[in-house]
């Protein structure tokens, strides 16, 4: 069987893992509208011929991918019918406006920066508003809509936000010398005066700025690096996003200090295992045995175990700062045991306490301990109430030396309080060490997030037909406007209208995706062309690994002389 993508065909195998690429570099990129296809898949697995030709399908191609694809990552507790109806009122506006710009000075797509930062901010489960003006924060500094246009197509707290976010971006320019003292009251002045979804948004916009600054000059790449590490990174720390303040410590790290950083970086890749990092392959190691372990399945419901490397930051600031070897660093790999016992009323803390030093057990079954670095804080609890099991283990093995791994051991609860703690904790790691301050600007941040969602809860459902709330059924439902349980031509020529394409690409798509010909689409047939959306994505995605990790081998080439050499030799032949 075929797949055709415009000018391009890709030969599949039926019943084959290969596929055989034609030899072009760029077969697929990403979200570029001129290349977009999709494919029906028949009963008996083979793909058939159905390809979007007009701008209007390609738009709802992208459409629907985009809004799954941010969907999924959202947790179920932000993600309501109300919050669902603004992402994708917001995505209708932002997609056929986006697609129409240049590329960006980073050579990027407009969508393609715009979805990045949406990525961030809904695996961050921030709310439906903060991702809808992380969309439009695109456009509106590209100048193709303005904040007053927001206001009256998408809402007025959403175009609050936006300026919000505005005024955040320039928040550095308060300042004449960003030293380290005006960087500490910048930062005081953020955490008070600005919302904290607006600072959220900032930093998942800096993230994704640093991650890919290679096209600046070094000297810019250092200028915003410091600025970062002075500024953004600690604010991150201090608001709890400790996903987005550990990856902005390390970029800013790379881009100010290049060669320890490849050093450190080289050191600890080192301790990975073939292709899967180590601490993957302890993390399911230990997950298999705990879920064995007969005892411990008698206690809880549930176990997760979540795993993590140090940071390159955070590892170069502990040997200077102790002035330690890189062997003597002790806290490279952690991983984090989390419990949630049976209900069992009054007897379920007496219930998860165990299930922790059964849990403890089961590590010791599998690795070394260290004695004089375990911790019990379940029968010493810090003075805040924190509680868990700390201990830490050998994972070396006969032939390979590894680097000591620590485990913490808790119940769902007590991770919930040692959570509830972090936030002080957050806040005096980006500067704020007065205690007092710390809890009036946690305060203020935890009434600005409650509002926030307050806002966006749904209320109580009236639908009579009891609508299934899969995530994948959102878009149908969002698109069948009259409730009836299937997709018209009128309601497909009003969502290509909202797009800016003509009514008519309707009547195309209709009939690309209308497999029993009876004028409208069903559930299950939106639903299989979900599934060659998600299909092309996939492609889309390993195409670009593909390419990256091609630039890459091809730089280093480039780097030893190989590439200019090949080329004299051809240019010589010619």
């Amino acid at each position: 069987m075929e797949l055709h993508l415009n000018d391009y065909t890709l030969h599949f195998i039926k019943k084959s893992t290969h596929l055989h690429l034609p030899k072009f570099p760029h077969c697929l990129r990403r979200r570029s509208p001129s290349k977009i296809a999709t494919v029906r898949v028949s009963a008996s697995g083979e793909a058939l011929v159905a390809t979007p030709e007009q701008p209007g399908g390609k738009m709802v191609v992208e459409l629907v991918g985009a809004f799954n694809e941010l969907t999924e990552r959202m947790d179920n507790k932000v993600l309501s019918t109300s919050s669902s109806r603004l992402l994708f009122k917001a995505l209708k506006l932002c997609i056929p406006i986006l697609q129409s710009l240049p590329l960006a000075p980073d050579d990027r797509e407009p969508l393609s920066r715009a979805l990045s930062v949406a990525v961030i901010l809904a695996d961050l489960q921030m709310d439906a508003e903060v991702i809808s003006t992380g969309l439009l924060r695109e456009v509106l500094e590209a100048g193709a809509i303005s904040i007053y246009e927001v206001r009256d197509r998408i809402g007025t707290s959403t175009a609050h936000l936006l300026h919000e976010s505005l005024r955040v971006k320039h928040m550095s320019l308060k300042v004449e010398l960003l030293d380290d003292d005006s960087a500490t009251a910048l930062r005081k002045f953020c955490l008070t005066y600005y919302d904290v979804r607006a600072l959220v948004l900032d930093l998942a916009i800096k993230l994704d700025m640093m991650r890919h600054l290679d096209y600046l000059p070094r000297y810019r790449q250092q200028m915003i690096s410091l600025e970062v590490m002075k500024l953004h990174a600690p604010l991150a720390h201090a608001i709890g996003t400790n996903l987005l303040s550990l990856e902005l410590e390390d970029l800013s790290f790379r881009y100010l200090f290049p060669y320890s950083y490849l050093y450190l970086d080289a050191w600890l890749r080192s301790h990975e295992s073939g292709n899967k990092p180590l601490i993957d392959i302890c993390k399911e190691q230990l997950l298999q045995s705990l879920k064995s372990d007969p005892l411990l399945m008698q206690m809880v419901s549930k176990i997760s175990v979540e795993g993590r490397y140090k940071s390159r930051y955070s590892t170069m600031k502990k040997l200077l700062k102790d002035g330690r070897k890189l062997d003597e660093v002790n806290d490279i790999l952690g991983l984090r045991v989390v419990l949630t016992p049976l209900s069992a009323g009054v007897n379920e803390m007496e219930i998860g306490e165990k299930a922790c030093y059964r849990a403890r057990e089961v590590v010791l079954s599998l690795w070394k301990e260290i004695p004089s670095r375990s911790k019990d804080y379940i029968l010493r609890p810090k003075a805040n109430g924190y509680k868990s099991l700390h201990m830490a283990v050998d994972t070396s093995e006969r032939d390979r030396t590894r680097p000591l791994m620590e485990i913490q051991i808790r119940t769902s609860e007590m991770d919930i309080l040692a959570a509830g703690g972090t936030a002080s904790h957050s806040l005096y790691k980006g500067g704020v060490t007065d205690p007092e301050e710390a809890r009036h600007l946690k305060a203020i941040m935890m009434a600005a997030a409650e509002f926030a969602a307050l806002r966006l809860k749904d209320l109580p459902s009236g639908n009579p037909k009891g609508l299934e709330t899969d995530k994948r059924g959102r878009v149908f439902r969002l698109l069948d406007k009259n409730g009836d349980g299937k997709l018209s031509i009128d309601e497909l020529m009003e969502v290509m209208e909202e797009l800016g394409a003509p009514g008519d690409d309707a009547r195309e798509m209709m009939q690309l995706l209308d497999s029993n010909s009876d004028g409208f689409l069903s559930s299950d047939e939106f639903d299989l062309f979900q599934d060659q959306v998600e299909f092309i994505r996939n492609l889309e995605d390993r195409d670009d690994q593909y390419n990256t990790l091609l630039n890459k081998k091809l730089q280093m080439a480039n780097e030893t002389g190989l590439i200019q050499v090949y080329s004299k030799e051809q240019g010589d032949t010619l």
